[in-house]
């Protein structure tokens, strides 16, 4: 019975994330992109500066924490297993070019991101706690009067917490934990669900100090680990670019020459990283103290940078190196081998360490989306039950077999997308007339700083 639901959860999934889905993603993206004149492109300089040297203005703006805390909740959730076993699923099921077109989506990603962080702070509201709330749902309710369309994306945000958020995080970590350090499962569990409760019941400022902490640490950790392997063998660095750039265009690599399947996989598995587009970021977004909803925004965009180029270049550009990705390996295990190959067993330290804390740190940003759509749905109340019952979710998840759920949280990750694109298409002019308002003061601000005066107070 188990296995004849799983199959029917895939066949889902399959029809969810078909080409149609990964058009609308890009679309989107590149439809943005156009609307907003490549924004991303000419601002990614001063939108990193921000995102690491918070403007002193933001410090009286309404909001729950900083832009850096912000970011890092933001990135805490998407840096995570789609970093170490999506990069690999995609190079084996698309070959080495689905590298080039994760990049591609992540380019276009970057304005969607940019947009969703926007409208979720313009349209953010105030909770009776005092705590602000935003995202999706109060950007399509209040944006668009489309109360139907964003309760669906309230609902399937709140169940796909349980899954992608929670769950198949877990399990990951009590398999690498298992395989590498011999840990049992239940131990881990338990680990993972009394540490994640004590950050968890403390709510988002809790987590976003956490976060804080844990998420440059753990990129970090594993940039180093992989820029090792690249500047120590930098003569095979520029061969396997260039075959991602070739394979990208003809498909060779993979298994009967299927350039649809390249695609297909880079973008899939590169939306599944840095969820550009699925609307959980911007619930995170709409926390962050900060005086325009553009200054904010431009910081949501650089996780889209610092998750997909850096890190899975990273991890994508190493397993093409070891060229052992027709070997029959896949997920974290072809990550952690191609990794060993360079480094020695180090490098499968290296992998397994990292995967760890990718892992836990999605549980906190993962359980703080949850917690808002499930709060939206209830007008903010039960907020302490939802947040145990994920916690034992966590346990759960650790301890038993999760194909089921995989296909599950793939099918509700999806679903999320829908109604998020219909609000961020229907709502680009609101993005674009924020984005020329944001755009003036930040003239106003450079020329203050060539003068040496301070700018004008917001």
């Amino acid at each position: 019975m188990l296995d004849q639901i799983t199959d029917f959860l895939w066949d889902v999934s399959d029809i969810v994330w078909g080409p149609w889905l990964l058009i609308l993603l890009v679309g989107t993206g590149i439809f943005l992109t156009l609307r907003l004149t490549f924004l991303q492109f000419k601002t990614l300089p001063y939108a990193l500066k921000l995102s690491f040297s918070p403007k002193r203005q933001d410090e009286k703006s309404k909001g729950d924490i900083s832009h850096f805390q912000a970011l890092t909740t933001a990135l805490a959730a998407t840096i995570g297993t789609g970093n170490i076993a999506g990069v690999a699923t995609a190079v084996v099921l698309g070959g080495p070019g689905a590298v080039l077109w994760m990049w591609i989506s992540a380019l276009f990603g970057m304005a969607t991101k940019y947009a969703e962080a926007i409208l979720a702070v313009k349209y953010r509201v105030q909770e009776p706690s005092g705590r602000m709330a935003g995202g999706p749902m109060y950007y399509i309710e209040k944006g668009l009067k489309l109360k139907w369309l964003a309760v669906l994306f309230a609902i399937f945000g709140a169940v796909a917490a349980f899954g992608i958020g929670n769950m198949v995080q877990s399990n990951s970590v009590s398999d690498v934990m298992d395989d590498t350090f011999g840990v049992p499962f239940w131990i881990t569990g338990v680990i993972l669900m009394v540490l994640a409760g004590l950050v968890i019941l403390g709510g988002i400022k809790s987590i976003g100090k956490v976060t804080a902490y844990i998420v440059p640490f753990m990129a970090l950790f594993y940039v180093v680990g992989g820029l090792i392997i690249l500047l120590t063998n930098l003569d095979m660095v520029g061969a396997a670019v260039g075959l991602i750039f070739t394979d990208a265009f003809t498909g060779q690599a993979v298994a009967g020459g299927a350039i649809g399947a390249v695609i297909r996989w880079g973008v899939a598995r590169g939306v599944f990283s840095n969820e550009a587009g699925l609307g959980s970021a911007p619930i995170a977004a709409a926390a962050a103290r900060t005086d325009y909803p553009g200054r904010q925004a431009l910081v949501s965009m650089t996780q889209v940078f610092i998750d997909t180029i850096v890190v899975c270049s990273i991890t994508g550009i190493t397993i093409v190196m070891a060229d052992m990705y027709t070997s029959g390996e896949e997920g974290a295990s072809l990550t952690s081998q191609s990794f060993e190959f360079f480094l020695g067993p180090t490098g499968s330290y290296i992998v397994s360490i990292g995967l760890v804390f990718f892992a836990f740190s999605t549980i906190l940003g993962w359980s703080y989306y949850g917690e808002k759509c499930f709060g939206y749905l209830t007008k903010h109340r039960g907020l302490n039950y939802y947040k145990v019952l994920f916690l034992l979710f966590v346990l759960t998840g650790a301890v038993v077999e999760l194909e089921m759920v995989w296909a599950f949280a793939d099918v509700f990750n999806g679903l999320m997308a829908v109604p998020n694109l219909i609000g961020l298409l229907l709502l680009s002019g609101v993005v674009v007339n924020e984005t020329r308002k944001f755009l003036k003061v930040r003239e106003e601000e450079k020329q203050a700083e060539a003068n040496g005066t301070p700018p004008t107070e917001s």
